[in-house]
């Protein structure tokens, strides 16, 4: 069994104030981390890394930014995707060397301008496309949906691609990291809930504990390049597997990710 920090019973001969952590001997080897992403302000495009820092608050730099809808008084006021698509054609760049996170500087805008992340000519760009007035908001602990860890297996997209009849882009369903897995079935990520994924070594590396189905919403009908909607996407999921692709995760231990890890399950 896996207990991230959790200690073995107390033995009486072991010296006081020493934590013995269980060493996990029984898990499977599911696949290999394809892919990693991260996705600096909330709803824009996303950066394809080699290597991320996965710490308590999800992949070192992800979803720290998003635009506010000034006025809107529920829980939920940031803008996406849902409400303005053009928002995935914005790509965030730079990187701020005094952060240790490396957030972004700056935006490149659909026409080419590159402009300050922070800047009044951002917001008053985006919030003319909107129609109402918005502003740039700095959450260090990050702005999730469900939880801080995203990860969908290229099974499930090329499942749902053939299904659809057309090849889909993966980045349609905005994974922090994409798991190549040893076998080709679909929706597998399903038999992960309330269980652990470990990366690298099962004893070390950095893991997360699976908490919920990835339910899915119109975003996955944009396409990322063009922001053209096309309905039957999601339309496909709900026929194959309930609306549901992927998964959501906790961190229970931090550490380094990287392209090409091994991807282990325990229970």
């Amino acid at each position: 069994m896996f207990a991230p920090g959790k200690p073995e019973t107390r033995n009486p001969n072991r010296p006081p104030g020493v934590i013995y952590l269980q060493v996990v001997t029984d898990f499977m080897n599911i696949g290999q981390i394809k892919a990693l992403y991260r996705y600096p302000v909330k709803s824009m495009a996303g950066e394809l890394l080699l290597t991320a820092h996965l710490g308590w608050h999800g992949l070192a730099g992800d979803r720290r930014f998003a635009f506010r809808r000034m006025g809107d008084k529920s829980g939920f006021p940031w803008l996406t995707a849902g409400k303005l698509p053009q928002l995935l054609m914005y790509q965030p760049s730079g990187a701020d060397s005094t952060t240790l996170e490396r957030l972004p500087t700056h935006v490149r805008t659909p026409n080419g301008r590159e402009l300050e992340l922070g800047s009044v000519e951002l917001r008053e760009e985006i919030s003319a496309l909107f129609g109402s007035d918005v502003e740039m908001m700095n959450l260090k602990h990050g702005i999730f949906d469900e939880a801080a860890v995203s990860v969908i297996s290229l099974s499930t997209v090329d499942g749902v691609a053939r299904e659809y009849g057309k090849n889909l882009d993966l980045r349609r369903f905005r994974p922090n990291l994409v798991i190549e897995t040893n076998g080709a079935e679909p929706f597998s990520e399903d038999g992960w809930v309330g269980r652990t994924l470990t990366f690298g070594d099962v004893n070390s590396g950095p893991a997360i504990r699976v908490t919920l189905r990835d339910e899915r919403c119109a975003m996955v009908n944009l396409d990322p390049d063009t922001v053209n909607r096309d309905a039957e996407v999601m339309k496909t999921i709900v026929r194959l597997n309930g609306n549901c692709a992927g998964v959501y995760g906790t961190v229970v231990r931090s550490g380094e990710l990287q392209a090409g890890q091994i991807v282990s399950l325990v229970d």
